[in-house]
């Protein structure tokens, strides 16, 4: 630090009393030093904030609020917060001008430090631009000085760094306040939400051994639709079609597939088919589902209450979906099946709430099944397996299995009907499968430029489809053509 004062006393401006009030756009005038990556290695130049304005920057951002919560619920979307930080900023600098060297700052060093600070107090510090940039749907901090997004699909390093690990937990702390949660040592993982519904996963010391890690799911700024889904390729017009009929006509609807393959925006889509004279209760851990329609109870867990015995004040998924039944639900709607919750989930769906949707993470249809027998057994009842999976062959529908293929595109790569039991085992059936042209073999392909085909095979629950009035061409379905060998 002292060799850069030394720097700014050289400077003949650097006496001068700035006229702060004078503004500026930050875009043209922040100055940051850029840390070239060796060659060779795909590490991307950083944008490293020079360390005056760094010090600046850690030293008053909390000295500009009245208490450390006072900007949880503001935003940089709104001009009036900002020209208040920016006047709170602007008395402390001029006074603290007068009594030491180190706050004498020309006018680019205010600019500079007031986009610094606003960014910190309003926004989501060193991040925000990618928060702001609507083409990065994910955002990966891994400690101070490595961040990286996606964009479109591929996983880039950011040329963008945090000052220190003191500035990560700073705007994790601002994320995580808001929604009225904590992250200390006695709580060093907590889920959260940005204002705009993005997910949020934050992981601190001890845990987080290069530094407090947050991971962010962009909420897209557009509500998605069928159509957006089509156009993207996801899935075609018969398909959407045939999904569209499945809720309307109250199937149970499982949604698979592995982290970031676009579960919660499928599982968005299909709640939008729900019709506007039912009761929806959408049930998550980190509220993201937006239903339009009119007659919707939202409802996410809830931590333990701070300082209490760990358990005091919590509500789970669990909890809530147990809790739902009392509320005379037309339709349960839940974020993600992740443990015992699973049991209760599959009783709602064999107990009159039919036209349930729900997510689970698992690589195939095969596996979702495996994967909802272990969650019901994490439910502490002693039930043979047996009785699980009659549960599950009871309840659930179809699975929709989506994939993040090679090219980064998300696909839906099956959609596959329960059929029943064979014995102890059971006996699913694919309806439609994603291939490449010519492709042979019954395994959905990894790579882009296939489509979703129809296996020939006509559902079981198609009379229930035609009895809610939707007559699907035979065509959708392969019009008889059995393009498979046999059931899985």
């Amino acid at each position: 630090m002292s060799s850069f004062l030394q720097r700014k006393l050289n400077d003949p401006g650097a006496g001068r009393k700035p006229d702060i009030t004078e503004s500026g756009s930050a875009s043209e005038m922040h100055a940051v030093e850029v840390q070239h990556a060796e060659p060779h290695t795909g590490i991307p130049p950083k944008k490293i904030t020079p360390p005056k304005i760094a010090h600046l920057r850690k030293l008053l951002r909390s000295r500009v609020l009245k208490t450390p919560d006072e900007a949880d619920q503001w935003s940089r979307a709104e001009p009036d917060k900002e020209a208040l930080i920016t006047e709170r900023l602007k008395a402390i600098v001029e006074k603290l001008a007068q009594e030491k060297l180190e706050f004498r700052l020309s006018q680019a060093e205010f600019v500079d430090l007031r986009e610094a600070i606003i960014n910190d107090v309003l926004g989501f510090g060193a991040i925000e631009p990618l928060v702001e940039d609507g083409s990065v749907s994910e955002i990966m901090v891994n400690g101070p000085e490595v961040i990286f997004e996606e964009y479109k699909g591929k996983m880039v390093e950011s040329e963008l760094i945090f000052d220190d690990e003191d500035h990560v937990l700073w705007t994790a702390n601002r994320i995580v306040r808001r929604i009225g949660r904590q992250l200390n040592r006695e709580n060093p993982m907590t889920d959260a939400r940005l204002p705009d519904g993005s997910r949020v996963h934050v992981v601190t010391a001890p845990s987080a051994l290069c530094g407090t890690t947050i991971s962010i799911r962009k909420f897209p700024t557009k509500r998605l639709t069928m159509d957006d889904l089509v156009k993207f390729g996801s899935l075609s017009k018969d398909v959407a079609d045939f999904l569209e009929a499945c809720v309307v006509s109250r199937l149970n609807v499982v949604v698979s597939g592995g982290t970031g393959s676009g579960k919660t925006t499928l599982l968005n889509v299909l709640s939008g088919f729900i019709p506007e004279d039912e009761r929806i209760l959408t049930i998550e851990d980190a509220a993201e589902l937006q239903l339009h329609q009119r007659h919707v109870v939202r409802l996410e867990t809830a931590p333990p209450i701070v300082g209490g015995d760990g358990r005091k004040g919590s509500l789970t998924i669990r909890d809530l979906v147990r809790g739902s039944l009392r509320m005379r639900p037309d339709r349960i709607v839940v974020g993600e099946c992740r443990g015992g919750e699973a049991l209760d989930m599959l009783q709602a769906m064999n107990t009159g709430h039919d036209g349930s949707l729900t997510t689970i993470h698992s690589n195939n249809p095969r596996d979702c099944i495996a994967r909802l027998e272990t969650l019901v057994l994490m439910a502490g009842m002693d039930l043979p397996i047996g009785v699980v999976r009659r549960q599950i062959v009871s309840a659930v529908d179809i699975i929709v299995q989506l994939s993040r293929i090679k090219d980064g595109s998300r696909k839906i790569t099956q959609i596959t009907e329960i059929q029943g039991m064979e014995g102890e085992s059971v006996t699913l059936q694919d309806l439609f499968i994603y291939r490449l042209p010519g492709q042979t073999g019954s395994q959905p392909s990894a790579v882009g430029g296939g489509k979703l085909e129809s296996t020939g095979f006509r559902p079981k629950f198609i009379d229930r489809l035609e009895e809610s009035g939707f007559r699907l061409s035979s065509r959708i379905f392969g019009a008889g053509q059995n393009r498979f060998d046999k059931p899985m």
